[in-house]
């Protein structure tokens, strides 16, 4: 596989499987025409060329600085127009100096939505960015895929790198490669020098350091000469330090030294701010029926905000209608069935009962107790809404006669969310932590 091969391949994995397969599985990568300056991909028509150069170069230019070290102009093209593209982008290369930088431009504090779920995350990042190696040193966040841990350590880095510092982003994964691509080649010194003589060191997915033994070593020094110099380190992992198995105790101690910052999967209203941002940035023009229907399908990965919009403006585009609730809702309906999917009808259960102060065998029960009608009625309009569950299905867990029960619940229920406000906050509220649960 070609390093324009592996971009792609690694892309999949940051990018939903339905845009990589409708575009980005359609390039073609020009190892011949390609140079350390520029990277060739050829498209099938004009109209995706033009989509993905929009969409995605940026992100493909990332990520060849990654795993080549080389700030390439990313060209996507026909096989007809190679050579103008080419001649084109050396112009751009030859008047303007690339700044070399693993960070990505795009992970700033401005486009960085806050909500309550990274509140605190937030302020830390913003104060190491004011005050780097002063404060905070490290600074460890942690927290789920998808919910901002990257952009925010970036986001110090853009702050910091635009002040003329020396900022090494990089993941646990390619500090490995780094490191025995050097021990390979006999210069560890080089190494050492790299990562010991900057002024902020950003390391992504410290969990991966787990049982390996001289990595840890090696990363353990690097820190130490780091902090003890006073420059800033940011750290990300999935989890709190204390839950990373196969980790040396030593480093566990250190990374709790500074701030340990944690987020939370992004609650409802901060994901319609961040569909509202996104929106801004593309410029998709979405209605707030549409932006709230995305919002209450999306789980805990924000990251597929970005892939949904993108699949909507696509699907107008080449449709040339505007995008309205109906439209998203017949376009986005395998996303929804695919969530669906990871919700059953038990964690539904669990979680109404906790939140609500009752058993789960009473919200089965005959009774009609109010409190316990009131758990039962949440739970069913929740489940035949969250779950692929049919009717009948629903009425025999529920020990009732037969589907004509359960289409007759569904109808006061639907009384009561269009009439009962608190009711229909109710529902709100659980659906979203069923749905960041599952």
């Amino acid at each position: 596989m070609n390093i324009g091969e592996k971009v792609l391949s690694k892309l999949k994995e940051e990018i939903p499987e339905i845009e990589y397969n409708r575009y980005i599985k359609q390039l073609s990568f020009d190892e011949k025409k390609s140079s350390s300056d520029n990277a060739i991909y050829y498209a099938p028509n004009t109209l995706i060329a033009n989509y993905i150069k929009t969409k995605f170069s940026e992100k493909i230019s990332h990520l060849f600085e990654v795993y080549s070290s080389n700030k390439v102009n990313v060209v996507i093209t026909l096989k007809s127009k190679a050579d103008v593209s080419v001649k084109a982008a050396k112009n751009v290369v030859d008047k303007e100096k690339i700044k070399h930088s693993l960070l990505n431009p795009s992970h700033t504090f401005d486009n960085f939505v806050v909500g309550g779920s990274n509140q605190f995350a937030y302020a830390a990042a913003k104060s190491v960015s004011e005050k780097p190696g002063d404060i905070y040193n490290p600074l460890f966040i942690y927290g789920g895929v998808g919910i901002g841990k990257t952009h925010l350590m970036q986001a110090v880095g853009n702050v910091l790198q635009n002040q003329g510092k020396n900022v090494i982003y990089t993941s646990v994964e390619q500090f490995l490669n780094d490191f025995l691509r050097h021990l390979r080649n006999g210069n560890m010194d080089r190494f050492k020098d790299k990562y010991r003589n900057c002024d902020v060191l950003l390391i992504d997915d410290i969990q991966f350091l787990s049982n390996k033994d001289s990595l840890q070593e090696e990363f353990f020094h690097t820190f130490e000469a780091l902090k003890n110099d006073k420059k800033q380190i940011i750290i990300t992992s999935d989890k709190h330090p204390k839950q990373i198995g196969g980790l040396e105790e030593r480093l566990k101690s250190r990374f709790e030294w500074g701030l340990i910052a944690d987020i939370q999967p992004p609650e409802l209203e901060t994901k319609i701010n961040i569909i509202k941002k996104k929106c801004e940035i593309n410029r998709i023009k979405l209605n707030n029926d549409v932006i709230n229907y995305i919002a209450t399908i999306i789980e805990n990965n924000a990251r597929e905000i970005e892939g949904i919009l993108s699949k909507l403006h696509a699907y107008a585009k080449l449709m040339n209608i505007d995008i309205n609730i109906e439209f998203a809702k017949n376009v986005l309906k395998e996303q929804q069935r695919e969530n669906r999917a990871n919700i059953t009808i038990d964690l539904i259960m669990d979680i109404v009962a906790k939140e609500l102060n009752v058993k789960p065998s009473e919200i089965k029960s005959k009774s009609r107790s109010r409190n316990i009608v009131y758990a039962r009625r949440i739970a069913i309009y929740l489940c035949r809404d969250l779950t692929t569950n049919s009717m009948p299905q629903l009425a025999q867990y529920f020990g009732m006669k037969d589907h004509t029960a359960i289409s007759h619940t569904m109808k006061k229920i639907n009384e009561l969310i269009k009439n009962d406000e608190d009711f229909r906050t109710k529902i709100e509220e659980l659906n979203n932590k069923i749905k960041s649960t599952s």
